[in-house]
């Protein structure tokens, strides 16, 4: 998370696009939302990490996928044209792997009607960030004991629904990682250059972590 909010704060007029899996399981949630909406206890538990995004939407549980990161100055203004032409790079690379995937709007990823992915955003500074995942492999029993179901989908058949409505692609990493490289080249037009932190710019992301994502007052501070 202090990566991404690293890159947005610096970028430049070259788009970056990251890749990244995650080391151990954890549960994402976003900036505007309450840390009720999980079961925190369960997730000290289950040695699950939390971790508040700067980026908007709800919680995701993270284990067995791939998450990637956006950030851009060039960009449509309107929320849904911006997440469209993103999220086609996501739609692209998984037809080239025969999945036949589907941007669903608001935000999500589709296949056969059921989310693979989902993504948010947030824009500061004439620079916008996109977070996104795609779900690899998915445990539905211990991503639902984790996440909160909203009071109003708090009945067994809502709640059956909305694991129902979740999927997987069963690829792995390595496939889809390059699969989203090969996309960029196509729905952008442009050439990829891979690219590294200098260790200055890893001890600005390590301060940007000590100070915010690992500091309790930032995750519940709503």
């Amino acid at each position: 998370m202090a990566i991404d909010e690293y890159l947005m704060t610096h970028a430049t007029d070259t788009p970056v696009f990251r890749i990244y899996g995650w080391s151990n399981p954890c549960v994402s949630i976003g900036y505007f939302q309450s840390i009720n909406d999980i079961d925190f206890q369960k997730c000290k538990t289950e040695a699950v990490g939390v971790v508040r995004r700067i980026t908007g939407g709800g919680s995701v549980f993270h284990e067995k996928e791939l998450t990637y990161s956006f950030v851009s100055r060039k960009y449509p203004q309107k929320i849904l044209d911006s997440y469209q032409e993103i999220c086609q790079i996501i739609v692209s690379g998984l037809g080239t792997l025969g999945i036949d995937a589907k941007f669903s709007p608001l935000n999500d990823i589709t296949v056969d009607g059921k989310k693979i992915g989902g993504n948010a955003q947030t824009r500061k500074n004439g620079a916008l960030l996109q977070h996104g995942t795609i779900l690899l492999e998915v445990n539905k029993e211990k991503m639902f004991s984790l996440l909160k179901v909203p009071a109003e989908k708090i009945s067994d058949k809502k709640i059956s629904d909305a694991k129902y409505r979740v999927s997987q692609i069963s690829k792995t990493f390595d496939q889809v990682a390059e699969s989203l490289k090969d996309s960029l080249k196509l729905v952008f037009g442009c050439q990829t250059l891979p690219a590294t932190l200098e260790q200055s710019e890893l001890e600005s992301c390590k301060k940007i972590a000590k100070e915010r994502y690992s500091n309790p007052d930032w995750t519940l501070k709503r």
